[in-house]
């Protein structure tokens, strides 16, 4: 992506900041550094941070004001962007946006006042470094008691560790979007199909899917990853240890490139307390999906005194990671049943009923007219739809593998309001578009490079209505506000700032715009970001910032 940028610009206004905080936490110093990633089986050449991927958990306390100096000791330019965090736009680390980037040598200070708690999690945004290893976890302690107790916690950071490099894989992708599809029918699935189908059947389903280009085992571009759990594969058993008994807060952070995982741990339930680092009202559940930049934090509690796994597979099942709670040192979890066979996108994924394919133009989807797309409302939910954020005879709807309760969307209520209700000043279509066969993503058919930006007035709320006209799920990322996702309980919705959009869904979300400046606003997979699923934002007004166009 090409980006303009007026540097002495930007450069004036961080000179011209002033931040006033009650208490400044301890200062963190960050190097970025090319680091070697071993994962048993396979070692490659990184990037980290202190030498090491992941990097470190920084901690800090809401009230206080965060201090970190990164300096830059790789051969190219760096950033780092603070996910999740509410704070002053020209310290969001989003290089052509925000501010313009570390340079090779060069030392930068953030400074952020802390205005949250919760969990969260850093990571570069200047080319492929994070899925390369560039990322970290935060943690951030309340000013007041949590509604929630707990004896001792754990950040569990999920990753899939390639052994491409990020910017060969998406050449690689750009080559042939399939390269990396390892699940592909074959013969003996045809066989299969017509004995349970029919012949007939069979063939016009297969047509389907060759005219259209397209193939129901994508689910995941890119297959062929390790996963890993803090940095360390299933053979290298990472180890959170417990006293039998103890409650024990689990904060689950997806800083993965591109793999959604299934999380599960055999023999314990789990009680989310908490979405992207807001506290929800408690939900019990034996499975959740955690989207790529999603985090969910769960309490466990271990009564028995042996070895528990925490289980976490990739939704199209290529891939998984592994790790062990355990009440000593040296003991490891028994591996469950992996859950072998893959699971197929249907024709609801691709938002149309069966007959309805005939006026889609399937060598640019997301060109064809929304109005004949099966996204759903969900303020008209059918009784019938068993999950309302997958669409009806969806193929990615999940089950848990014990045939117990899996975490939806509509089971997350705010744990307390964080923005009075009110009503939207007005609506904003995202379509979510792309073209596989030339491996582009974009929003309403254009790409970043080629787009305007999204210009909202501060003290308005704006209400996203998303439509994925794809056949792939989306992690869309708005930076520097939070995002309401509408599950259609009105205050009590839940805050977050990722949403997972799937196929043939249509999601909405609402934003109170009370964060002056410049944002990105993207799609959180890595290879759909650079390949144009990406707009900057433009909050214009405010009572502090005026906002710097960039150049454009």
């Amino acid at each position: 992506m090409k980006i303009k940028f007026a540097g002495r610009a930007i450069l004036g206004a961080l000179a011209a900041i002033a931040v006033t905080c009650p208490a400044q936490a301890a200062t963190y110093d960050l190097s970025v550094d090319y680091v070697t990633i071993d994962t048993g089986d396979m070692q490659t050449t990184g990037i980290g941070y202190n030498g090491a991927s992941p990097g470190p958990t920084l901690r800090f306390k809401e009230g206080e004001e965060a201090v970190i100096k990164v300096t830059n000791n790789l051969k190219e330019a760096t950033s780092i962007h603070w996910h999740g965090l509410i704070l002053p736009y020209q310290m969001d680390g989003v290089p052509g946006i925000s501010f313009p980037g570390i340079e090779p040598g060069e030392t930068f200070t953030y400074r952020i006042p802390v205005k949250q708690s919760g969990t969260y999690w850093f990571h570069s945004h200047s080319g492929f470094q994070e899925p390369d290893g560039a990322y970290g976890s935060i943690i951030i302690e309340p000013e007041k008691r949590e509604p929630f107790k707990f004896d001792r916690e754990y950040v569990v950071v999920l990753k899939d560790k390639h052994p491409h490099s990020g910017a060969r894989i998406l050449r690689n992708l750009k080559m042939m979007p399939d390269y990396y599809n390892r699940n592909q029918r074959t013969l003996g699935d045809f066989i299969d199909d017509v004995s349970k189908n029919g012949l007939g059947a069979t063939l016009s389903e297969r047509g389907d899917w060759g005219s259209m280009r397209m193939m129901p085992t994508d689910i995941e571009d890119v297959q062929g990853f390790v996963g890993l759990i803090n940095g360390k594969s299933p053979e290298q058993n990472w180890t959170g240890l417990f006293e039998p008994g103890e409650r024990v807060r689990l904060r689950f952070i997806n800083a993965s490139a591109m793999t959604y995982f299934d999380v599960r741990i055999p023999g314990l339930g789990m009680t989310v307390v908490q979405a992207d680092g807001n506290n929800v009202q408690p939900v019990n559940v034996d499975e959740f999906r955690i989207s790529v930049a999603e985090t969910y934090d769960v309490i466990v509690q271990p009564k028995d005194t042996k070895a528990y796994g925490i289980m976490a597979e990739s939704m199209g099942r290529s891939g998984y990671a592994f790790a062990t709670l355990a009440p000593k040192e040296g003991m490891r979890a028994d591996m469950p049943e992996r859950r072998m066979e893959s699971p197929l996108l249907t024709m609801a994924d691709m938002g149309m009923n069966h007959g309805d394919m005939a006026g889609m133009d399937h060598g640019a989807m997301g060109d064809s007219d929304p109005g004949n797309m099966a996204g759903m409302d969900h303020s008209n939910m059918g009784a019938a739809k068993a999950d309302p954020f997958y669409a009806a005879g969806s193929g990615l709807t999940p089950e848990a593998a014990n045939g117990g309760k899996f975490l939806s969307y509509g089971d997350l209520k705010a744990q307390k309001p964080l923005y009075p209700e009110r009503a939207v000043t007005r609506e904003i279509e995202l379509r979510l578009t792309g073209n596989m066969e030339r491996y582009t993503w974009s929003i309403n058919g254009v790409k970043y490079e080629d787009s305007e930006p999204i210009r909202l007035k501060y003290g308005e709320r704006v209400r996203f209505k998303f439509v994925n006209e794809t056949m792939m799920s989306h992690p869309m990322h708005l930076h520097g506000m939070w995002s309401i996702l509408d599950t259609g309980q009105g205050k009590w919705n839940p805050v977050k700032h990722t949403i997972n959009i799937n196929p043939g869904t249509t999601v909405y979300s609402e934003t109170e715009v009370d964060e002056p400046g410049q944002w990105a606003f993207h799609c959180h997979l890595s290879y759909h970001m650079a390949s144009g699923m990406f707009r900057k934002v433009i909050v214009e007004g405010g009572p502090t910032v005026s906002v710097l166009e960039n150049g454009s």
